[in-house]
């Protein structure tokens, strides 16, 4: 289970979230929505542990757990290790490092007790790559340069197929899709919710992916707090009147 209780995140000064609970199951699907400057990506960075994210430690009963472990004073790649994925908004890109490499040396780093082929991990990445409706080719790039928009978040499904984590933090991953590759998006996140167990949180703007993955649950994220969390009966609530409804 991936929990976190009485988050409270400030940058610089100012204080963005204030008082976030959540818990996440493996095989659950979970989806954040709310209007800009709500403290969607602020929540995917500050789980993470992004530098500049200030967790307040004074917070009573502050807890964040990864199976049970606590995760508050662990550098991002010891979170990976846990099981932790985030894929961010705007995806980094790498000039000189290929596709292939980045994924072959994160999964080594993620995984080191695992011996694989080589030939065995490119056939791996081949068929990730092909799930999300990518060529092989995109194997030998240089990671998301040059890539459109649709085609760095697909890569980004691509990798968390590869490197299997537990929990996963997808901050709008449907921005750039075009509707083809929405529909392919979420059938593959939720395929692999289905067979590996992986706990999911889906941080959108907009309604049409959750179409697609059909969250188990839905949380409304204004001003820094979780106003209201339901199913799709929610979604449809906002879809009608929007966030003033809530």
């Amino acid at each position: 289970m991936l929990q976190i209780k009485n988050f409270y995140i400030s940058i610089g000064k100012k204080e963005i979230l204030r008082g976030i609970n959540l818990q996440i199951k493996k095989g659950e699907i979970h989806a954040i929505m709310g209007p800009n400057g709500a403290g969607k990506t602020t929540l995917a960075m500050g789980i993470m542990g992004s530098p500049g994210y200030n967790i307040k430690s004074q917070i009573s009963n502050l807890k964040y757990q990864i199976d049970g472990e606590d995760m508050f004073n662990k550098l991002p790649e010891e979170k990976a290790r846990k099981g932790l994925f985030v894929s961010f908004q705007q995806p980094v890109e790498i000039t000189g490092v290929s596709v292939l490499s980045f994924l072959r040396t994160a999964y080594k780093a993620l995984h080191p007790n695992e011996k694989i082929a080589l030939s065995v991990f490119k056939e791996e990445v081949k068929k990730a790559l092909k799930a999300v409706a990518l060529s092989e080719d995109f194997m030998l790039r240089s990671l998301n340069e040059g890539f459109s928009g649709g085609e760095k978040k697909r890569a980004e499904i691509a990798q968390l197929l590869v490197l299997h984590p537990k929990f996963v933090i997808l901050d709008e991953i449907d921005s750039g899709l075009d509707v083809d590759s929405l529909k392919i998006v979420a059938a593959v996140i939720r395929d692999a919710v289905k067979k590996y167990k992986i706990g999911i949180l889906v941080i959108t703007h907009y309604q049409r992916i959750l179409h697609y993955l059909r969250p188990d649950y839905v949380h409304v994220l204004i001003d820094g707090k979780i106003k209201k969390s339901g199913g799709m009966s929610l979604v449809r609530v906002i879809e009608k009147d929007g966030y003033a409804a809530i």
